[in-house]
């Protein structure tokens, strides 16, 4: 999941336990626990990989904290986000998920959502496979502040250009950035921030 924007005098904040983050991730008690126990962090395994892509698009537009606070509702809604459950969905189910207050309605992205599951069905070697490939070598020290770090990278734009040709929507260079920053594919931790350095190759 990505990144919110952000804009503080500081980009590293030292909390009330004493321990600095990057500042986004000590604005809010949601956003702590994500960025200490989540963001960042590498994730594998197809279902996992297919819920964080779902919720970035489900974000576009939208602030994170929306989507981070209705993440309970949204497993609920797309059974725990199942790629095989999910790619079995019909109107019905689209109608469904459209008079579920407890998630973003939007029919693009439900559509695009149900439409998503499929397609990482007909990935031969499945998601987690064709993403992390797309993974850049790690870099050889963490962002000193914001600035350094890019909304859209070479990989980015090359993976969101190869979901598209496979039928994946919602899924531009951003979001797929967005989507490599959450799930470990790049460490865009601040040096100082206290979360510890991915294992290489994890």
């Amino acid at each position: 999941m990505g990144r919110p924007t952000v804009y503080r005098v500081t980009d590293l904040v030292t909390g009330a336990d004493g321990l600095a983050r990057c500042a986004w991730g000590a604005s809010t008690p949601d956003y702590a626990v994500y960025h200490d126990e989540e963001w960042g962090r590498p994730l594998r395994g197809d279902d996992a990989l297919y819920e964080r892509l779902t919720l970035e698009a489900f974000q576009s537009g939208l602030s994170w904290l929306t989507i981070l606070r209705k993440r309970p509702a949204f497993r609920l809604a797309f059974d725990e986000f199942r790629i095989e459950k999910v790619a079995g969905y019909g109107e019905e189910d689209v109608v469904r998920l459209l008079a579920d207050a407890g998630i973003v309605r939007n029919r693009a992205k439900i559509e695009a959502a149900v439409a998503n599951a499929r397609a990482a069905l007909e990935l031969p070697d499945g998601l987690s496979a064709l993403l992390w490939s797309y993974a850049p070598p790690a870099r050889a020290a963490r962002p000193g502040s914001f600035a350094e770090v890019p909304a859209v990278s070479p990989e980015s734009t090359a993976l969101a250009k190869a979901l598209k040709k496979r039928g994946f929507r919602f899924v531009g260079p951003t979001t797929a950035y967005a989507l490599m920053q959450a799930t470990g594919m790049v460490d865009d931790h601040l040096a100082g921030c206290h979360v510890s350095r991915p294992a290489s190759g994890a």
